[in-house]
Protein backbone atom coordinates (compact mmCIF):
# COMPACT_ATOMS: atom_id res chain seq x y z
CA UNK A 1 0.00 0.00 0.00
CA UNK A 2 1.39 3.53 -1.06
CA UNK A 3 -0.42 6.10 0.76
CA UNK A 4 -0.28 9.89 0.52
CA UNK A 5 -0.85 12.08 3.40
CA UNK A 6 -2.66 15.53 2.90
CA UNK A 7 -2.79 18.15 5.19
CA UNK A 8 -5.67 21.01 4.85
CA UNK A 9 -7.29 18.26 2.21
CA UNK A 10 -10.71 20.28 2.00
CA UNK A 11 -9.20 23.40 0.89
CA UNK A 12 -8.27 24.33 -2.62
CA UNK A 13 -4.97 22.75 -3.09
CA UNK A 14 -5.31 19.98 -0.86
CA UNK A 15 -8.75 18.77 -2.94
CA UNK A 16 -7.26 19.07 -5.51
CA UNK A 17 -4.13 17.08 -4.72
CA UNK A 18 -6.18 14.43 -3.33
CA UNK A 19 -8.31 13.63 -6.57
CA UNK A 20 -5.07 13.88 -8.31
CA UNK A 21 -3.31 10.91 -6.83
CA UNK A 22 -7.12 9.05 -6.15
CA UNK A 23 -6.86 9.11 -9.76
CA UNK A 24 -3.70 7.71 -10.28
CA UNK A 25 -4.75 4.67 -7.64
CA UNK A 26 -2.62 6.01 -4.27
CA UNK A 27 -4.50 5.46 -0.92
CA UNK A 28 -4.93 9.40 0.29
CA UNK A 29 -5.36 10.08 4.05
CA UNK A 30 -6.74 13.36 4.78
CA UNK A 31 -6.28 15.87 7.36
CA UNK A 32 -8.35 18.91 8.00
CA UNK A 33 -10.68 19.81 10.43
CA UNK A 34 -11.95 23.03 8.71
CA UNK A 35 -10.21 25.72 10.40
CA UNK A 36 -11.12 28.46 7.85
CA UNK A 37 -14.49 28.43 8.57
CA UNK A 38 -13.44 29.77 12.07
CA UNK A 39 -10.83 32.31 10.51
CA UNK A 40 -13.24 33.57 7.88
CA UNK A 41 -16.78 32.25 8.68
CA UNK A 42 -19.92 30.31 7.35
CA UNK A 43 -19.09 31.04 3.40
CA UNK A 44 -15.29 29.95 3.73
CA UNK A 45 -15.76 26.38 5.16
CA UNK A 46 -14.21 23.55 3.25
CA UNK A 47 -16.90 21.11 4.44
CA UNK A 48 -18.64 20.43 1.65
CA UNK A 49 -15.37 19.70 -0.05
CA UNK A 50 -13.88 17.34 2.42
CA UNK A 51 -17.15 15.37 1.96
CA UNK A 52 -17.10 14.84 -1.80
CA UNK A 53 -13.67 12.91 -1.33
CA UNK A 54 -15.58 11.16 1.90
CA UNK A 55 -18.42 10.19 -0.18
CA UNK A 56 -17.70 9.55 -3.65
CA UNK A 57 -13.93 8.09 -3.20
CA UNK A 58 -13.15 5.07 -0.66
CA UNK A 59 -9.90 5.53 -1.25
CA UNK A 60 -9.72 8.23 0.58
CA UNK A 61 -9.69 8.37 4.74
CA UNK A 62 -10.56 11.59 6.47
CA UNK A 63 -9.11 12.66 9.94
CA UNK A 64 -11.18 15.58 11.75
CA UNK A 65 -7.45 16.69 13.49
CA UNK A 66 -5.38 19.80 14.45
CA UNK A 67 -1.56 19.68 12.79
CA UNK A 68 -1.00 21.51 16.37
CA UNK A 69 -1.92 18.08 18.45
CA UNK A 70 1.31 16.37 18.43
CA UNK A 71 0.16 13.54 19.83
CA UNK A 72 -2.76 13.10 17.26
CA UNK A 73 -0.62 13.64 14.59
CA UNK A 74 1.94 11.17 15.63
CA UNK A 75 -1.19 8.79 16.21
CA UNK A 76 -1.83 9.28 12.87
CA UNK A 77 1.55 9.05 10.82
CA UNK A 78 1.96 5.99 13.19
CA UNK A 79 -0.72 4.26 11.85
CA UNK A 80 0.67 4.49 8.18
CA UNK A 81 3.85 4.30 8.69
CA UNK A 82 6.25 3.67 5.91
CA UNK A 83 3.54 3.19 4.09
CA UNK A 84 3.56 6.93 3.68
CA UNK A 85 5.13 7.63 0.69
CA UNK A 86 4.51 11.45 0.36
CA UNK A 87 3.32 14.25 2.29
CA UNK A 88 1.92 17.33 1.22
CA UNK A 89 1.35 19.96 3.78
CA UNK A 90 -0.95 22.70 2.65
CA UNK A 91 -2.80 23.15 6.10
CA UNK A 92 -2.16 26.84 7.22
CA UNK A 93 -3.63 30.11 8.65
CA UNK A 94 -3.52 31.84 5.36
CA UNK A 95 -4.53 35.53 5.58
CA UNK A 96 -1.85 38.41 6.50
CA UNK A 97 -4.28 40.45 7.63
CA UNK A 98 -6.12 37.58 9.83
CA UNK A 99 -2.75 36.86 11.51
CA UNK A 100 -2.83 40.23 13.27
CA UNK A 101 -6.25 39.62 14.72
CA UNK A 102 -4.53 36.32 16.37
CA UNK A 103 -0.79 36.66 15.87
CA UNK A 104 -0.20 32.86 18.70
CA UNK A 105 -3.24 30.95 16.60
CA UNK A 106 -1.62 31.76 12.88
CA UNK A 107 1.99 31.03 14.20
CA UNK A 108 1.19 27.88 16.21
CA UNK A 109 -0.50 26.97 13.15
CA UNK A 110 1.70 27.69 10.54
CA UNK A 111 5.25 27.46 12.34
CA UNK A 112 4.55 24.79 15.42
CA UNK A 113 1.96 22.82 12.70
CA UNK A 114 4.62 22.46 10.60
CA UNK A 115 7.57 21.21 12.94
CA UNK A 116 5.03 18.89 14.54
CA UNK A 117 4.57 17.59 11.25
CA UNK A 118 8.40 17.03 9.97
CA UNK A 119 9.03 15.47 13.26
CA UNK A 120 6.07 12.67 12.79
CA UNK A 121 7.31 12.13 8.91
CA UNK A 122 11.07 11.82 10.61
CA UNK A 123 9.95 9.25 13.10
CA UNK A 124 7.54 7.12 11.25
CA UNK A 125 8.25 7.54 7.37
CA UNK A 126 11.70 9.24 7.21
CA UNK A 127 11.66 8.27 3.62
CA UNK A 128 8.69 9.81 2.54
CA UNK A 129 8.63 13.21 0.34
CA UNK A 130 7.27 16.23 2.20
CA UNK A 131 6.38 18.89 -0.02
CA UNK A 132 5.36 22.16 2.04
CA UNK A 133 3.03 25.01 0.28
CA UNK A 134 4.83 28.19 1.14
CA UNK A 135 3.84 31.31 -0.17
CA UNK A 136 5.80 34.24 -2.02
CA UNK A 137 5.01 36.43 1.34
CA UNK A 138 8.57 34.98 2.61
CA UNK A 139 9.81 37.82 0.76
CA UNK A 140 7.96 40.40 2.64
CA UNK A 141 7.77 43.78 0.93
CA UNK A 142 10.85 43.09 -0.84
CA UNK A 143 8.69 43.20 -4.45
CA UNK A 144 7.71 46.75 -3.69
CA UNK A 145 11.27 48.13 -3.89
CA UNK A 146 11.69 47.10 -7.62
CA UNK A 147 11.90 50.36 -9.83
CA UNK A 148 8.28 50.10 -11.11
CA UNK A 149 6.38 51.84 -13.71
CA UNK A 150 2.67 52.94 -13.97
CA UNK A 151 1.31 52.11 -16.67
CA UNK A 152 -2.83 52.90 -17.68
CA UNK A 153 -3.85 49.34 -16.02
CA UNK A 154 -1.15 48.20 -14.08
CA UNK A 155 2.11 48.60 -12.00
CA UNK A 156 4.94 46.59 -14.44
CA UNK A 157 8.92 45.91 -14.12
CA UNK A 158 10.76 47.58 -17.03
CA UNK A 159 11.71 44.66 -19.34
CA UNK A 160 15.64 44.96 -19.02
CA UNK A 161 15.27 44.65 -15.68
CA UNK A 162 16.99 41.27 -14.12
CA UNK A 163 13.44 40.07 -12.65
CA UNK A 164 11.12 40.83 -16.08
CA UNK A 165 10.42 37.46 -16.43
CA UNK A 166 9.74 36.70 -12.94
CA UNK A 167 10.89 36.98 -9.07
CA UNK A 168 13.83 34.25 -8.46
CA UNK A 169 14.66 32.70 -5.17
CA UNK A 170 17.43 34.97 -4.57
CA UNK A 171 15.49 37.85 -3.89
CA UNK A 172 16.31 37.97 0.00
CA UNK A 173 13.86 37.54 2.53
CA UNK A 174 15.31 39.66 5.26
CA UNK A 175 14.90 43.24 6.42
CA UNK A 176 11.82 43.96 5.48
CA UNK A 177 7.96 44.45 6.37
CA UNK A 178 6.14 40.47 6.05
CA UNK A 179 3.02 40.68 7.87
CA UNK A 180 2.68 38.14 10.80
CA UNK A 181 1.50 36.11 8.82
CA UNK A 182 4.56 36.16 5.87
CA UNK A 183 6.71 35.35 9.50
CA UNK A 184 5.05 32.35 10.81
CA UNK A 185 5.74 30.81 7.26
CA UNK A 186 9.24 31.57 6.57
CA UNK A 187 9.83 29.98 10.17
CA UNK A 188 7.87 27.31 8.36
CA UNK A 189 9.76 27.26 5.10
CA UNK A 190 12.82 27.45 7.25
CA UNK A 191 12.35 24.53 9.10
CA UNK A 192 11.43 22.28 5.89
CA UNK A 193 14.67 23.53 4.40
CA UNK A 194 16.55 22.26 7.13
CA UNK A 195 14.80 18.71 7.81
CA UNK A 196 15.91 18.42 4.25
CA UNK A 197 19.58 19.48 4.67
CA UNK A 198 20.15 18.48 8.44
CA UNK A 199 18.21 15.02 8.36
CA UNK A 200 18.52 14.34 4.55
CA UNK A 201 14.81 14.28 4.32
CA UNK A 202 13.80 14.78 0.47
CA UNK A 203 11.93 17.94 1.03
CA UNK A 204 10.51 21.05 -0.87
CA UNK A 205 8.87 24.45 -0.29
CA UNK A 206 6.79 25.87 -3.44
CA UNK A 207 6.28 29.43 -2.69
CA UNK A 208 3.29 30.10 -4.31
CA UNK A 209 2.27 33.29 -5.81
CA UNK A 210 -1.89 33.59 -5.89
CA UNK A 211 -3.21 29.79 -6.26
CA UNK A 212 -6.60 29.60 -7.26
CA UNK A 213 -9.30 27.30 -9.00
CA UNK A 214 -12.68 26.38 -8.61
CA UNK A 215 -12.36 24.57 -5.65
CA UNK A 216 -11.39 27.57 -3.74
CA UNK A 217 -13.88 28.73 -0.99
CA UNK A 218 -12.96 32.42 -1.09
CA UNK A 219 -13.81 35.16 0.58
CA UNK A 220 -12.77 38.71 1.41
CA UNK A 221 -9.74 37.58 3.35
CA UNK A 222 -8.26 35.40 1.17
CA UNK A 223 -9.11 33.59 -2.46
CA UNK A 224 -8.75 37.32 -4.55
CA UNK A 225 -9.74 35.20 -7.75
CA UNK A 226 -12.60 33.07 -6.36
CA UNK A 227 -14.46 35.81 -3.78
CA UNK A 228 -14.06 38.42 -7.02
CA UNK A 229 -15.88 36.48 -9.09
CA UNK A 230 -18.54 35.37 -6.71
CA UNK A 231 -18.89 39.14 -6.50
CA UNK A 232 -19.46 39.65 -9.97
CA UNK A 233 -22.22 36.67 -10.23
CA UNK A 234 -23.97 37.81 -7.03
CA UNK A 235 -23.60 41.65 -7.37
CA UNK A 236 -21.96 41.71 -3.55
CA UNK A 237 -19.54 44.75 -3.41
CA UNK A 238 -15.84 44.11 -3.63
CA UNK A 239 -13.33 46.53 -2.02
CA UNK A 240 -9.92 47.31 -4.21
CA UNK A 241 -7.71 48.43 -1.95
CA UNK A 242 -4.99 50.76 -2.44
CA UNK A 243 -2.34 51.03 -5.53
CA UNK A 244 -4.98 52.39 -7.87
CA UNK A 245 -5.98 49.22 -8.16
CA UNK A 246 -2.97 48.34 -10.53
CA UNK A 247 -1.42 45.80 -8.24
CA UNK A 248 -0.15 43.05 -10.14
CA UNK A 249 -0.56 39.03 -8.82
CA UNK A 250 0.43 36.00 -10.72
CA UNK A 251 -2.22 33.32 -10.55
CA UNK A 252 -1.24 29.51 -10.83
CA UNK A 253 -4.51 26.71 -11.03
CA UNK A 254 -4.34 24.61 -8.40
CA UNK A 255 -3.94 21.47 -10.97
CA UNK A 256 -1.06 22.88 -12.02
CA UNK A 257 0.52 23.39 -9.00
CA UNK A 258 -0.51 20.11 -8.05
CA UNK A 259 1.00 18.50 -11.32
CA UNK A 260 4.65 20.42 -10.46
CA UNK A 261 4.29 18.87 -6.92
CA UNK A 262 3.94 15.32 -8.51
CA UNK A 263 7.05 15.92 -10.90
CA UNK A 264 9.05 16.87 -7.51
CA UNK A 265 7.54 13.50 -5.58
CA UNK A 266 9.19 11.86 -8.81
CA UNK A 267 12.59 13.03 -8.63
CA UNK A 268 12.87 14.57 -5.14
CA UNK A 269 15.61 16.31 -3.56
CA UNK A 270 16.67 17.65 -0.65
CA UNK A 271 15.88 20.87 0.89
CA UNK A 272 14.70 22.02 -2.29
CA UNK A 273 12.93 25.59 -2.76
CA UNK A 274 11.20 26.82 -5.71
CA UNK A 275 8.93 30.18 -6.46
CA UNK A 276 5.53 28.52 -7.90
CA UNK A 277 3.05 30.71 -9.84
CA UNK A 278 1.71 31.99 -13.17
CA UNK A 279 4.57 33.52 -14.21
CA UNK A 280 4.18 35.96 -17.66
CA UNK A 281 2.39 33.15 -18.48
CA UNK A 282 -0.75 33.98 -16.12
CA UNK A 283 -1.09 37.36 -14.37
CA UNK A 284 -2.70 40.26 -14.24
CA UNK A 285 -3.91 43.52 -11.92
CA UNK A 286 -6.83 44.04 -9.75
CA UNK A 287 -8.33 46.19 -13.16
CA UNK A 288 -7.44 44.16 -14.92
CA UNK A 289 -8.87 40.89 -13.44
CA UNK A 290 -12.73 42.91 -12.92
CA UNK A 291 -12.67 43.41 -16.60
CA UNK A 292 -12.02 39.87 -17.18
CA UNK A 293 -15.20 38.98 -14.65
CA UNK A 294 -17.38 41.65 -16.04
CA UNK A 295 -16.26 39.92 -19.67
CA UNK A 296 -17.24 36.39 -18.69
CA UNK A 297 -20.09 36.99 -16.89
CA UNK A 298 -21.80 39.77 -18.62
CA UNK A 299 -22.24 41.70 -15.29
CA UNK A 300 -21.21 44.88 -13.84
CA UNK A 301 -19.45 44.13 -10.78
CA UNK A 302 -20.41 46.25 -7.97
CA UNK A 303 -16.54 47.63 -6.26
CA UNK A 304 -15.91 50.13 -4.64
CA UNK A 305 -12.17 51.69 -3.77
CA UNK A 306 -10.46 52.24 -0.66
CA UNK A 307 -6.72 54.59 -0.19
CA UNK A 308 -5.53 52.56 1.90
CA UNK A 309 -3.67 49.59 0.92
CA UNK A 310 -3.02 46.11 2.82
CA UNK A 311 0.35 46.58 4.91
CA UNK A 312 2.91 44.97 3.41
CA UNK A 313 1.00 44.08 0.52
CA UNK A 314 3.37 43.54 -3.16
CA UNK A 315 2.87 46.25 -5.26
CA UNK A 316 3.73 43.79 -8.46
CA UNK A 317 4.56 39.80 -7.62
CA UNK A 318 5.06 37.80 -10.93
CA UNK A 319 7.42 34.37 -10.06
CA UNK A 320 10.04 32.68 -11.81
CA UNK A 321 9.23 29.12 -12.57
CA UNK A 322 12.30 28.94 -14.38
CA UNK A 323 14.65 27.28 -11.80
CA UNK A 324 11.88 24.52 -10.89
CA UNK A 325 11.59 24.12 -15.26
CA UNK A 326 15.23 23.70 -15.48
CA UNK A 327 14.71 20.47 -12.94
CA UNK A 328 11.65 19.32 -14.57
CA UNK A 329 11.37 20.44 -17.83
CA UNK A 330 8.59 17.68 -18.43
CA UNK A 331 6.60 20.14 -16.41
CA UNK A 332 3.99 22.98 -18.24
CA UNK A 333 1.20 24.94 -17.71
CA UNK A 334 -2.27 24.16 -18.55
CA UNK A 335 -4.56 27.24 -17.47
CA UNK A 336 -3.85 30.87 -18.18
CA UNK A 337 -5.92 33.82 -16.32
CA UNK A 338 -9.07 33.78 -18.74
CA UNK A 339 -9.26 30.05 -18.79
CA UNK A 340 -8.84 30.25 -14.70
CA UNK A 341 -11.72 32.67 -14.52
CA UNK A 342 -14.20 31.49 -16.76
CA UNK A 343 -13.58 28.13 -15.23
CA UNK A 344 -13.84 29.06 -11.71
CA UNK A 345 -17.71 30.99 -12.95
CA UNK A 346 -19.00 27.78 -14.46
CA UNK A 347 -18.35 24.94 -11.72
CA UNK A 348 -19.73 27.43 -9.09
CA UNK A 349 -22.79 29.20 -11.24
CA UNK A 350 -25.36 26.57 -9.43
CA UNK A 351 -24.01 27.63 -6.00
CA UNK A 352 -23.31 31.27 -6.25
CA UNK A 353 -26.62 31.95 -8.61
Amino acid sequence: MSVVLITGSGGLIGSEAALFYLQKEYDVVGIDNDMRKYFFGKEASTLWNQEILKKEHVRYRHYNADIRDQKMVGDIFNEYGKDIVLVIHCAAQPSHDWAAKEPVTDFTINANGTLILLEAARKYCPKAVFIFCSTNKVYGDAPNALPLVELETRWEVEKEHRYYNGIKEDMSIDQSKHSLFGVSKVAADVLVQEYGRYFEMKTACFRGGCLTGPRHSGTMLHGFLSYLMKCCMTGEQYTVFGYKGKQVRDNIHSFDLVNAFFHFFLQPREGAVYNMGGSRFSNCSMIEAISLCEEITGKKLNWRYSETNRSGDHLWYISSVSKFKAHYPGWDYTYGIKAILAQIAEKNKTKWT
